[in-house]
């Protein structure tokens, strides 16, 4: 640290990278040395945006040679992920790193690995582990406030071309003005095409589609609040029906994932038919249901009934006696009375003022500061993003796969 700043790098300047970039130095005590982006256009709008005086590179090695920059955001595409957050830890940086933490399930472990030889911070940037709406769905789960949970819905549909990737592309993309190979990196060789930089989520070469764009959020958020390792059985099926513009990855996606003791469906449509982006995940339980959204959090009670009721109208009426007396030893008929009402009731909770972004940004800071880990480390964040990528895998090939939580390894 320089005169008790933070000093961060950015590598991957595009609208996730800047914004957080721009969170990060909201905070105070933080001072951004450099951005690394392979379209020079960015790299131009950076000095614009944050001083001419900052360092910038098409290289992103540049940058951790640096002995003057104390951590880096990574915000690539998802193919190059594992790759520069390892090559990172081992150049000692602290790494915040957008989700989903790997592009292919065989990086994981070797992300892990790396993480824990190199003893730095590494923080997945799924923000919902720092949402205030997540913490309190936790805290009311464990004190058993909807009974025992057996199943969650998740869901995250779009509207809108932005949301369905549809990026603008500037009218300076060219060959001059792109390192095009260093952006192919590790993916199959092809000729200069921008739309496949600018729109990179819609192509499995570098992006992780759905799977690891959202379907990352809501396993984040389900996992951090009823604390589970991850499911053992998952299922997806869905399809490309709308935005028929090129991509490969689908823009309707539906998942059946089993875990210990519950069940949970996620759903993602880029042609919902909504007015505005929706956003959900519900816990359902024996006793109600707790829903989560971006600020808010509702929780229903709905007891069971202390009684189990009877249909017994078909029967002769000797038996239906037979019944009835039998049922009124167990249970006795209670005239009603105020007492015997049932507390059914409608809790609204509220973040207000709140931003589940700022949060995560202000946990992985501190995190630097006192060397104290955050816990969405590369365990969680494999734990999550391993289960979604499945998720494409079953897509894909058309068929079940089996996931080991514990081991974070495919069965």
């Amino acid at each position: 640290m320089t005169n008790g700043n933070i000093q961060i790098a950015l590598i991957g300047a595009g609208g996730m990278g800047q914004g957080d970039t721009r969170l990060a130095l909201s905070l105070g005590g933080v001072k951004l040395v450099a951005v690394c982006d392979i379209y020079d256009g960015r790299l131009e709008g950076a000095k614009e945006k944050w001083g001419s005086d900052l360092f910038t590179t098409r290289d992103y090695r540049e940058v951790l040679a640096r002995p003057d920059i104390d951590a880096v955001i990574i915000a690539t595409p998802d193919h190059w992920h594992s790759h520069i957050t390892i090559d990172a830890l081992n150049a000692g940086k602290d790494v915040y790193c957008e989700k989903p933490m790997v592009h292919a399930l065989e990086e994981g472990k070797r992300v892990i690995e790396a993480q824990q030889k190199s003893g730095r911070i590494l923080q997945i940037g799924s923000q919902y582990a720092s949402s205030l709406v997540y913490q309190k769905a936790k805290e009311l789960l464990a004190q058993g406030a909807i009974g025992e949970l057996n199943s969650v819905e998740a869901w995250l549909n779009r509207n809108t071309a932005i949301g369905a990737w549809q990026y603008s592309i500037p009218p300076d993309a060219t060959p001059q003005r792109i390192d095009w190979d260093r952006f192919l990196g590790s993916a199959p060789k092809r000729s200069f095409e921008p739309i496949r930089l600018f729109r990179w989520r819609n192509y499995r070469d570098y992006g992780t589609g759905v799977a690891g764009d959202l379907f990352v959020h809501l396993l984040t958020g389900l996992h951090f609040a009823t604390g589970s390792l991850g499911p053992h059985r998952i299922f997806a099926t869905g399809g490309l029906r709308f935005w028929q513009d090129g991509r490969d990855v689908p823009d309707v996606m539906l998942a059946l994932l089993d875990y210990p003791g519950f069940n949970a469906r996620l759903k993602v449509n880029f042609a919902s038919g909504e007015a505005e982006e929706s956003f959900g995940v519900q816990f359902i339980g024996s006793e109600g249901t707790l829903t989560a959204g971006y600020t808010t959090l509702i929780l229903s009670r709905h007891p069971r009934e202390t009684e189990p009721g009877y249909t017994v109208d078909t029967f002769p009426e000797a038996v239906q006696k037979e019944f009835l007396a039998s049922y009124r030893q167990k249970y006795p008929e209670a005239p009603p009375s105020a007492g015997a009402m049932r507390p059914d009731k409608r809790e609204v909770f509220e973040s207000r003022g709140s931003s589940a972004h700022l949060e995560h940004h202000r946990n992985f800071y501190n995190a630097v500061r006192t060397r104290k880990p955050f816990f969405e480390d590369g365990v969680f964040g494999f734990r999550a993003a391993g289960p979604a990528l499945l998720t494409n895998v079953s897509y894909f090939e058309r068929r079940e796969c089996r996931w080991d939580p514990e081991k974070m390894e495919t069965v």
